[in-house]
């Protein structure tokens, strides 16, 4: 086949960075960091405001750890249950648009158990959602950008500089968001910032497994007594789990796996190695005890390591266990969860402490509102909170709730401060997320 000679391109010129490049500059009204569930979710509704947004996320694609680490179950959307009571949503706004849109293309498995209610879902699907309603609603994207510096006037967040692969880029915003999981943007402002005391928070190696044999899917009580029984003589460090198989879809979501996740660059890259040996060994002991169900299975995702708690920010008010288990409702709450605490502070297993239909607990104002600034929210797992309390509150659903706070609260504080927004406003716009029961 001949070739047009014009699409022949063949010449090349030679560059050079210049000593004194600048940073490309960008002037926003609402600037996110994370574009997991609660910065996807403060984008959007900064957005549905009228705000001019950028959204940024150090990988090179958005969806957070809910599409790159292949969580694969939405948890924290509902209230409690039992077989005498049905459980009711209890987080809306981009919620019910999200799950609108994912069940209509068959992308949705509600399973209601005996305490709770999750949603497993296709993360290709939730990533194309996430990715065109980003882009219908015109925010700015900024992906493989990582926060290198946060420059500072008094209390006020002014501009952030990333460092990207293609140069350095300085956003400008009236408010910011840190959606980053890890307090990266209050960190690196300098803000006094939370970890645990006493040793780390696991997180987990996620898998996505295809070729399952639905007809010999394992019994999901029986299957964690097994692994309970037998996770040491495969090499697993976790003597739980699970392996929840897709309906119709022959595929199997795998978290069976415990890894560490510092805050340190050549400790964390190890764990990208060490996660997925330990998803390896998972596999081998899901072929060897259930081969009818899995002698064919091949792996079809691995995902980034999991990470549940690592830092956070110090707010206005500690969450703490206590309230958690109270439900104590707060004269600022923005936010509400029935989710177990479920703490995974030992590498064999984890605190699973569920609560009866009828509770409901709170997350106030004063946990996303950082200290010592008048122009910065935290949303998500960096909240503020002990690590028992954090690890109830840091699931989707309230993730995104907090989300939809954090971008209100500085659109009611404008140029102010969001120390001192009416907290009745705030409330009523948030009603949704607070009292709706249907």
């Amino acid at each position: 086949m001949a070739v047009d000679p014009k699409f022949m391109r063949t010449e090349t010129k030679v560059v050079r960075r210049a000593k004194d490049a600048g940073a490309r500059k960008l002037s926003v009204d609402i600037c996110v960091v994370g574009s997991g569930a609660a910065g996807t979710s403060a984008a959007l509704e900064a957005a549905a405001l009228g705000r001019k947004v950028a959204l940024v996320d150090g990988l090179p694609t958005l969806g957070g750890q809910a599409v790159n680490s292949i969580i694969g179950l939405f948890v924290g959307f509902f209230s409690g249950g039992d077989q005498k009571h049905v459980p009711y949503q209890i987080t809306h706004g981009i919620a019910d648009r999200m799950f609108a849109d994912l069940g209509a293309q068959g992308a949705l498995d509600y399973r209601v158990g005996p305490t709770t209610t999750n949603i497993m879902y296709d993360e290709v699907a939730l990533q194309r959602w996430i990715e065109r309603a980003i882009a219908e609603a015109g925010i700015i994207p900024i992906v493989g950008a990582i926060v290198s510096n946060v420059a500072m006037e008094g209390r006020r967040v002014r501009e952030l500089e990333l460092t990207t692969r293609y140069g350095k880029l300085r956003v400008e915003a009236q408010g910011f968001v840190d959606a980053s999981g890890d307090a990266s943007l209050a960190w690196q402002a300098g803000l006094p910032c939370r970890e645990a005391a006493e040793g780390p928070i696991y997180g987990t190696q996620m898998l996505v497994l295809e070729n399952i044999d639905m007809q010999h899917a394992p019994d999901r009580f029986a299957f964690a007594e097994r692994v309970a029984a037998k996770h040491k003589q495969y090499g697993l460090p976790r003597g739980d789990g699970f392996a929840f198989v897709a309906p119709g879809r022959g595929i199997a979501l795998v978290n069976m796996t415990h890894i560490e996740t510092p805050l340190e660059p050549v400790a964390m890259s190890r764990i990208q190695l060490e996660g997925k040996a330990q998803a390896d060994k998972a596999i081998a002991f899901l072929k060897a005890e259930y081969p009818d169900a899995f002698r064919n299975a091949r792996v079809r995702a691995y995902g980034q390591p999991g990470v549940r708690q690592t830092r956070w920010i110090v707010g206005t008010h500690q969450l703490t266990a206590d309230e958690v288990r109270k439900g104590v409702k707060f004269p600022d709450a923005i936010a509400r969860c029935a989710w177990p605490i479920e703490l995974h502070s030992r590498e064999e297993g984890y605190v699973w402490e569920p609560f009866g239909h009828d509770h409901m607990h709170y997350v106030p104002l004063g946990s996303i509102t950082c200290a010592d600034a008048d122009n910065l929210m935290a949303a998500g797992r960096c909240i503020d909170g002990d690590a028992a309390a954090l690890s109830s509150v840091r699931v989707m659903g309230p993730c995104m709730a907090m989300g939809k706070a954090a971008v209100n609260a500085l659109d009611l504080a404008g140029a102010g401060s969001v120390h001192q927004i009416d907290i009745a406003a705030l409330q009523e716009r948030l009603k949704d997320n607070l009292v709706r029961t249907d």
